[in-house]
């Protein structure tokens, strides 16, 4: 049996103090914050303990024990579910998570594989075809990526900006491949 996994952390991407009207028309009467989660980018909702508040890009602890702020979480939300403040921000708090775990993206440029026999996982990332593709792929071979310096130097690539865009475009649109996120 495979032990399922959720986020530990998240970053806040709007604070909602006087609470609001979720799916179904329930209506939630505590201050609630949308989040996104750090490791599966997962979109989430979940109110705050009582008499705490959160900033905008704040990281905050949601695991199973031990929460300073977050009382409960409420559940997944889609895209489509955020409030106009909490899409405004998400591109700069992905581009933060992205930017702070570096390694962890570097080493997906150092290990990506082909996904089918005619598509390499590189060519989901928005603007790298089959040349960058190739590139890069021959780039790694002389040398593993050592950082996001190191491969935009070596592919005149900006990996960051390539990554964020593949994660934004899998939180907001229908994709059959998910590299970043988990299907929701």
């Amino acid at each position: 049996m495979i032990k399922r996994r959720y986020e530990e952390a998240a970053y806040v991407l709007d604070f909602i103090p006087e609470g609001r009207v979720r799916r179904r028309g329930e209506f939630i009467a505590e201050p609630i914050v949308q989040l996104v989660g750090e490791e599966f980018f997962t979109l989430l909702e979940a109110t705050v303990k009582p008499n705490m508040t959160v900033q905008l890009y704040e990281r905050v602890y949601i695991g199973k024990e031990g929460r300073e702020k977050i009382d409960r979480i409420l559940g997944r939300i889609s895209f489509d579910e955020l409030t106009a403040t909490a899409k405004g921000e998400l591109p700069a708090v992905v581009e933060k998570i992205v930017r702070s775990q570096e390694q962890r993206f570097i080493n997906f440029f150092n290990t990506a594989q082909p996904i089918t026999p005619k598509m390499h996982a590189f060519e989901l990332l928005p603007g790298i075809g089959k040349k960058f593709m190739w590139q890069i792929v021959g780039e790694r071979e002389k040398k593993p990526f050592e950082s996001f310096e190191d491969f935009q130097r070596r592919t005149s690539i900006d990996p960051v900006k390539a990554v964020v865009k593949r994660i934004i475009e899998e939180l907001t649109t229908e994709q059959k491949h998910k590299i970043f996120t988990r299907p929701f």
